[in-house]
């Protein structure tokens, strides 16, 4: 038996004469201030040692001579003075219910298991239950319902509030677990993705000098590795409570600059229940979408805050709640509970994965009737996406604002689709500021993550008029000319019914020939300007001359019906600007097959607004 290495004899633990068995520990030599084990590489009898406890070894010198047992003589040999390999540690008998031959873990790791489970639910049993009572889940009941089972590997698990300075370790162990952040990864449906949650029943879900270096942490390897962020995102900002640190303001924290710089590089999803004010609204507020429960709150400053102004007195939930938040576009998707809300953020994630192996197919035939035969008559555009979408896979967003425009993520065919419709039902389908905001940020967020874009187009044209004005209508509608400017994914056109103006110029990517497709349904009418607005302007002195009345209604009515002839969708067509006129039925076809042949280009730069 050689020694490995150059070192110093510790310990004989066999002695000349032992019996010993293959694997069995003969010796202990320290080199660099760690310790080695030599182990006897055959079974039978420990001969003369060589070297005393003490003594220096270089590498390869003989240390002792094991005698080989003659076959059988292990069966034979008396019971041996050395424990079994890998048992040498002493341990305690096996609790019941656990392996046998396996004892109690180790000292260290005992101590370590002890640590880890003051982290969980179950040491707090009171903090849990008031969550319960309101109605709520904790943060690791929404990680476990958001992450498949078994998959969430937690980072940071061991910190806890930097405030040594005035409460005693075990008190900050016990009642500041994880710093009142849980943090790591996860795989939601197979797919690995950071996972970051507030813990509302810590320190009211505050944000502290720990659990800002833990998401610096996460938000690092994220986009080092390009993989989504879900946040949960409750809780009530900045902590002031933490001394651990020598700072005065804390304004140097690199949270949220971190956070802000996966805009446009990985999907990042923000989940609300309950109340989130300040820097945790702050956060939310950089997220690519935002959902949220109809109990929630969420404003850029709670009660003390907007007291602390000097602005009034407020109760939380007078602060932001969803009805004002989702009117205005903050939420992109309200939902009863947060069951929901992790089931609706599983759905909206699953359409940045590629495309779904299984779908199913809409009766297109019902295409064909929704659009009215009378030109006049409105309708739910809704029904076109529905026809156009694999089933079940629309998921509308932001439905509370911007009401001109519809916006969702669909399939067609399995492959993930971004799709802009105009509501008829909402001005005639006229495009204001908040639906040209809608839909320009829509097009940023598809932009961004690859997802090619549809647009089922109907309207007049640009909202126009003193009062719309007074909503700074120019800069907000030129938005959706400059995202559309810096597309690098497929866009597709289809014209419902009405084409007309700069509005449906922005609906179709700033042209008609901007997209890789455009085509009408043979419903589709188009003009410079509305009909019936293009024959009083460029007719007024024809009308004029018309005795008022019914001559000047039937003058009318006959240049309007000239007007619709001549931008019908077929002379359009004919005249190459559009590419083709096709039957309602076939647009799912026709979609699916130019979504086949266009490509997304590389991506340089991309960001999407926070509004």
């Amino acid at each position: 038996m050689h020694s490995p290495l150059q070192a110093q004899v510790v310990q004989w633990v066999a002695a000349t004469g032992d019996f010993v068995r293959e694997g069995d520990l003969l010796v202990v030599l320290e080199a660099m201030k760690m310790e080695h084990e030599v182990r006897s590489p055959v079974a039978g009898t420990l001969g003369q040692t060589l070297f005393a406890n003490g003594e220096q070894v270089r590498e390869g010198d003989v240390l002792a001579v094991v005698e080989p047992a003659g076959r059988g003589a292990a069966s034979d040999a008396p019971t041996p003075a050395l424990p079994p390999r890998g048992t040498e540690p002493e341990t305690a008998p096996a609790p019941s219910g656990e392996e046998p031959g396996w004892g109690h873990p180790r000292g260290d790791l005992q101590r370590a298991i002890d640590r880890h489970s003051l982290t969980q639910d179950e040491a707090r049993p009171d903090a849990v239950a008031k969550r319960h009572a309101l109605g709520l889940r904790t943060a690791r009941e929404n990680i476990a319902g958001l992450c498949d089972r078994d998959s969430f590997v937690e980072y940071g698990a061991l910190a806890h509030a930097a405030q040594r300075g005035r409460r005693t370790l075990e008190d900050l162990i016990r009642n500041t677990p994880a710093d009142g952040m849980v943090t790591g990864i996860g795989s939601i449906e197979g797919h690995r993705a950071v996972v970051m949650a507030y813990d509302a029943t810590v320190l009211a879900g505050t944000q502290g000098f720990r659990n800002h270096a833990k998401t610096d942490r996460m938000l690092e390897i994220a986009l080092r590795n390009k993989l989504p962020v879900v946040l949960f995102a409750e809780g009530g900002g900045g902590r002031p409570g933490d001394t651990d640190m020598p700072v005065v303001a804390g304004l140097h924290v690199t949270t949220f600059a971190s956070f802000a710089r996966l805009n446009g590089r990985v999907p990042v999803l923000g989940i609300v229940a309950g109340r989130c004010f300040a820097g945790n609204a702050a956060l939310l507020g950089c997220c690519d979408t935002i959902v949220a429960t109809r109990a929630s709150n969420i404003g850029m400053g709670g009660p003390a805050m907007v007291e602390g102004g000097g602005l009034g007195v407020y109760q939380p939930e007078e602060i932001g709640p969803s009805r004002v938040q989702h009117a205005n576009g903050v939420i992109d998707i309200l939902v009863d509970d947060e069951a929901q809300a992790v089931r609706e953020a599983k759905r909206y994630l699953s359409y940045f994965r590629g495309a779904a192996r299984e779908f199913a197919s809409p009766d297109s035939r019902a295409l064909r009737d929704v659009v009215p035969e009378n030109r006049l008559r409105v309708y739910d555009s809704r029904f076109a996406i529905a026809g156009i979408a694999d089933e079940k896979s629309v998921l509308e967003l932001r439905t509370g604002f911007g009401r001109g425009i519809h916006t969702a993520l669909a399939r067609i065919e399995g492959r993930p689709v971004g799709i802009l419709a105009n509501n008829p039902l909402h001005l005639g389908g006229a495009i204001d500021a908040d639906a040209a905001d809608k839909a320009a940020r829509f097009m940023q967020l598809c932009n961004a993550h690859g997802l090619p874009l549809v647009s089922l187009v109907d309207t007049p044209g640009f909202m126009v008029g003193p009062n719309i004005e007074e909503a700074a209508q120019v800069r907000h509608v030129s938005r959706m000319f400059i995202a559309a400017a810096h597309l690098r994914v497929p866009f597709f056109a289809v014209v419902l019914r009405k084409g007309y103006g700069l509005g449906a110029m922005a609906m179709t990517a700033g042209g008609f020939h901007s997209p890789d497709g455009i085509a009408a349904w043979p419903t589709g009418e188009f003009g410079a300007m509305g009909l019936e607005g293009a024959v009083r302007l460029g007719y007024r002195k024809e009308l004029e001359a018309a005795a008022e009345g019914p001559e000047r209604d039937a003058l009318f009515d006959a240049l309007v019906a000239k007007q619709y002839e001549n931008g019908e969708a077929l002379n359009m067509a004919a005249t190459l600007e559009i590419d083709a006129v096709i039957d309602p039925a076939q647009t799912r076809e026709w979609l699916s097959r130019g979504l086949a042949s266009a490509q997304v280009r590389p991506a340089s730069g991309l960001s999407i607004d926070s509004w």
